[in-house]
C-alpha cells in the first residue's frame, strides 16, 4: 500500500518487489522464492485470462454495436431514470448467480458505461450496488466456487444454504448497494475509455431481443447448463458434454463467437473491423490482468511461508461463538492474502472438524458466516479491488471509501443476517 499510494510504484512492480521481500523474510529459501512467485503469478492467470480477455472482447463488442446502448434505453423505459440504479442491481443479482465474479464484472460494465453516459449521472453511483449484487453472489450463493466447496466441507444442504443465502444476500445488498452509494455521488470518475462508445442514432441499434439475448448469452449457457448437470447424474457422454460446455471459459468462447455475427457480420461489421475491437480491448485490460496476476503472487508467497496457518491458528485459540469465529477467521485470511476463496476454503479447513462434532452449529449457516467473512475489507492484495479501481478510473482512497467500505458492509450485514438466523433456524 505504501509503495503503491505513497511512493506511486507501479502496482504489478510493487507486488513482484514485495513479494520477494516477503518470502525472503518470512523464510522461504532462496532457491524456493521465485518458484512461489511464478505459481501465484502462472495460477492467477491461468483461472482468469480467457474469461476476463473474451468478457472484454465481448463488452467491447456491445459496447461499440449499440446493444449496451439498447439494453439501458430499454431499462430507463421500464424503470425510468429515477430507478435506474435499481434495475442494474436486480440485473446484477440475476447475471451474478450462475457467473464468477471476474466475469460477471466485464460483462456488466459496458451496461453501467453505457447508463452513466447516456444519462450523465455518476459512475459509482450508479455502477457501486450492481457490482454489490455480484459481489454478494459470488461470496454466498452456490454453484459459486467457495460455496459449493463449503457446502461439501460442512456436510451441509445445497438447497438450504442457498435459501439463506438469498434471504441475506437481499439486505446486504440493499444496504451495501443503493443505499450506502447515496454517500458517493461526489466521487470523480472517469471510466476506462475503451467501454465508452459513441452513442448511435436509433436506426443503428441492433434489437432489444438480440442485445439482450447476445448480452445474456453467457448467463442463459451457465444457468442451463448448471440445472441439467444438477438434475443428470448419470456421468455419462450427454453429461460430460454439457459439463464442458457448461465450463466458462468455453461458455465464454462460444459466447463471443455468437455475438461476433449477431453484432458484429449481421450488423454489416467486417471481420477486420471486429479484430481491430478485439485488439483494443485486450490492450485496454493487460495491466490490469499484470496487477491482478501480481497479487496473486503475493498471495501465493504468503500461504507458501505458511503465515495464513499461523494467524488462523492463533484466532482459533480464541473462545468465540463458532459462527463469529468462523466470520473472523475468514475476513483476517481474506485481508491478509487478499482471495475470497482461499479465505473462505482455509477457514473451513479450521473448523470442519469442530462442525462435525457439534450439532449445535448449524452446517449451512456456518457456510454463509465464512462466505461473509470471506467478504471483508477488500484492498490492494485483491484482484477485484485493482478491477474496479482501474475500470471506473478512480485514486487509491476513493477505491478504498466506495469498494472496499462496500465489501466491508456487505461482510457485517451478512454475519448479522447469519446471527439472527440462527435464532430461528
Amino acid at each position: 500500500m505504501v509503495l503503491v499510494s505513497w511512493a506511486r510504484v507501479n502496482p504489478f512492480l510493487a507486488f513482484l518487489i514485495v513479494s520477494i521481500t516477503a518470502g525472503l523474510l518470512l523464510g522461504i529459501p532462496l532457491d524456493k522464492v521465485t518458484t512461489s512467485v511464478q505459481k501465484g503469478l502462472g495460477d492467477t492467470l491461468g483461472t482468469i485470462t480467457i474469461i476476463i480477455c473474451l468478457g472484454a472482447m465481448l463488452g467491447k463488442l456491445v459496447a461499440d454495436s449499440g446493444a449496451a446502448q439498447k439494453i439501458a434505453e430499454v431499462l430507463v423505459n421500464l424503470f425510468g431514470v429515477k430507478y435506474i440504479q435499481w434495475a442494474l442491481v436486480v440485473v446484477g443479482f440475476i447475471v451474478g448467480i450462475p457467473l464468477f465474479y471476474n466475469t460477471g464484472f466485464v460483462l456488466m460494465v459496458p451496461l453501467i458505461f453505457s447508463v452513466v453516459y447516456k444519462y450523465k449521472l455518476p459512475a459509482v453511483y450508479i455502477g457501486l450496488p450492481m457490482l454489490a449484487a455480484l459481489s454478494v453472489t459470488h461470496g454466498f450463493l452456490p454453484p459459486h466456487p467457495s460455496p459449493s466447496a463449503l457446502v461439501l466441507i460442512f456436510h451441509a444442504n445445497m438447497g438450504k444454504t442457498l435459501i439463506y443465502g438469498i434471504i441475506l444476500a437481499i439486505p446486504a445488498i440493499i444496504l451495501a448497494g443503493p443505499l450506502f452509494a447515496r454517500t458517493l455521488k461526489k466521487i470523480p470518475s472517469t471510466p476506462l475509455a475503451t467501454f465508452r462508445a459513441e452513442e448511435l442514432p436509433p436506426e443503428k441499434l441492433p434489437g432489444s431481443a438480440n442485445s439482450f439475448l447476445t448480452a445474456l448469452l453467457p448467463v442463459i449457457l451457465l444457468m442451463g447448463t448448471t440445472l441439467y448437470l444438477n438434475t443428470d447424474h448419470t456421468q455419462g457422454n450427454t453429461h460430460k458434454l454439457i459439463a464442458f460446455i457448461g465450463d466458462t471459459p468455453i461458455v465464454m468462447l462460444i459466447s463471443l463467437i455468437v455475438a461476433t455475427y449477431t453484432l458484429g457480420l449481421k450488423q454489416g461489421k467486417t471481420m477486420k473491423y471486429l479484430g481491430t475491437i478485439y485488439g483494443d480491448a485486450v490492450k485496454d485490460i493487460s495491466l490490469i490482468l499484470l496487477i491482478i496476476a501480481g497479487s496473486g503472487a503475493f498471495k501465493q508467497v504468503l500461504t507458501d511461508s505458511g503465515i495464513n496457518n499461523s494467524i488462523s491458528s492463533l484466532l482459533q485459540s480464541f473462545n468465540l461463538q463458532p459462527l463469529v469465529l468462523g466470520w473472523i477467521i475468514a475476513a483476517v485470511i481474506r485481508i491478509s492474502l487478499g482471495s475470497a476463496t482461499v479465505a473462505g476454503l482455509t477457514a473451513a479447513g479450521i473448523l470442519s472438524s469442530m462442525v462435525m462434532h457439534d450439532p449445535s452449529i448449524n452446517p449451512n449457516l456456518m457456510v454463509l458466516s465464512i462466505g461473509a467473512g470471506s467478504l471483508a475489507f477488500s484492498h490492494v492484495n485483491d484482484g477485484g479491488f485493482w478491477l474496479f479501481k482501474e475500470y471506473f478510473n478512480l485514486s487509491i482512497t476513493d477505491t478504498i471509501r466506495s469498494w472496499s467500505v462496500m465489501e466491508s458492509i456487505v461482510s457485517v450485514v451478512g454475519l448479522a443476517g447469519v446471527l439472527i438466523l440462527n435464532q430461528v433456524v
